[in-house]
Order: C-alpha cells, then sequence, then structure tokens
C-alpha cells in the first residue's frame, strides 16, 4: 500500500511540474514578444502553486493516476490542465504571428523538460540507495508526463496549442474559420479522446485515433528524447 500510495505522489508530482511549466512558458514568451499582461498578473513564475486548477492541475490528473495503477499497474495516460495564462494578442507587432509562437512554447517547453529529466538519468547511480528506486520512478514518469502533454497539446485542434499555432500559419480566410472552433474545441477533443473511444469499447468496436497515435509517436519520441540525452532504452 505504501508503495502504491508513493507511486501516486510521484506520478502527480510529475504531473503537476509538466502541466505548470507548460503554462509558464506561454506568459515567458508573450513578454519576450512585448506583452506583459502575464508578469502584471504575477504570472511570470516558475512555481507550480500560481498555475495550478484545482480540477485541472491536481484533481483530474490525480484520480487518472490513481486508476490507471488500480488498474494496469502502470501510468499510460495522463490529461490536465493548468490557469490559462493572460495573453493580449493585440500587443503583438503581428497578433496571429505572436499567438502562434506564445502557442507553440508550451509543447517546446514539454519537450525541453523530458529531454532534461532523460539527462538526469545519468545522475541516478550516485544517488543513495534508499532513493535510487523513488528518484527513477520519479524521472519515468516526469519524463512520460512531458512527453504525452507536449505531443497532445500539439493536436490542431483549438484551443489546444496546435490548434492555435495552425491558427496563425494558414491564410487569413482559412484561418478565421478555424479559430472559430475554440468554442467547441475542449467538448471536440473530449468527445474524440474519451467518449467515443468508451462508447465504442461497450458496442465491441475498437475506435481511439488519439489514442492510436500516441501509442506510434509516445514511444518514438521517448527514444529520441533519451538518444538526444546520451542514453540507450
Amino acid at each position: 500500500m505504501n508503495h502504491v500510495i508513493l507511486e501516486i505522489l510521484l506520478g502527480a508530482a510529475a504531473a503537476i511540474l509538466a502541466i505548470t511549466l507548460h503554462e509558464a512558458a506561454h506568459g515567458y514568451a508573450a513578454w519576450a514578444l512585448g506583452d506583459d499582461t502575464a508578469k502584471l498578473a504575477h504570472r511570470l513564475s516558475l512555481n507550480p502553486i500560481r498555475h495550478v486548477d484545482r480540477v485541472g492541475t491536481i484533481i483530474l490528473p490525480g484520480v487518472l493516476v490513481i486508476v490507471q495503477l488500480i488498474a494496469f499497474g502502470r501510468v499510460e495516460f495522463l490529461f490536465g490542465w493548468a490557469k490559462p495564462v493572460p495573453v493580449s494578442a493585440w500587443r503583438f507587432r503581428d497578433p496571429r504571428r505572436g499567438m502562434a509562437l506564445v502557442a507553440a512554447a508550451g509543447p517546446a517547453m514539454n519537450f525541453f523538460l523530458a529531454w532534461v529529466g532523460a539527462l538526469c538519468g545519468w545522475l541516478l547511480p550516485h544517488v543513495s540507495p534508499q532513493m535510487m528506486a523513488p528518484a527513477a520512478t520519479f524521472l519515468q514518469y516526469f519524463i512520460l508526463s512531458n512527453i504525452v502533454l507536449g505531443l497532445f497539446n500539439l493536436l490542431p485542434i483549438p484551443p489546444l496549442d496546435g490548434g492555435r499555432i495552425v491558427v496563425g500559419i494558414l491564410p487569413l480566410p482559412l484561418a478565421m474559420r478555424w479559430a472559430r472552433m475554440e468554442r467547441a474545441g475542449i467538448a471536440v477533443v473530449l468527445l474524440i479522446v474519451f467518449l467515443l473511444p468508451a462508447a465504442a469499447r461497450e458496442f465491441g468496436f475498437q475506435f481511439d485515433p488519439i489514442g492510436a497515435i500516441l501509442n506510434t509517436v509516445v514511444p518514438w519520441t521517448m527514444r529520441l528524447v533519451f538518444n538526444l540525452a546520451g542514453q540507450s532504452v
């Protein structure tokens, strides 16, 4: 039981760090492009507490970790969000391109953190025997959380980061149409990621396009991250 509780705490801590630093990256990117809205709101902070959303950062990731550990004995998927960092796009020289760059900063931060986590693997042989297993478990969850969060947010559906990147690079008429999807974007994501796959399983069908993509891309990305860190998987 103590082992399970420790795994839950380590998995939750890894997910919280991945989510909140992802959000902080948006604020820093906006500031670099000339928008100090997040700075004035005291959201330019690497302190996770400033970015925590009670449901999206704590409750939902925690429930997912607990359910998966009980059902599968491991964590295969995490989902959550932090408080959105306020951004005033009109302050950018090119609002559409600026928002695309701000959006891209979140996944970029996650991939960078995954690489840092893989680099930290070199330190494990120097950790005390008592701390070796918890440290290795945390790094595993930390790398996985960042890779999944980064890839998931690149889905081209507003308001996910990938959707806002697409809006920034499409020709204006198409971009305006694509941006309108943001009103129902989260509902679309939840429908495709959770509801339709669950309903299909009830009727004996396999329909999980996002899961299939992640099951292919996540292992490839993890191998790439470890290779860039000089580690073998």
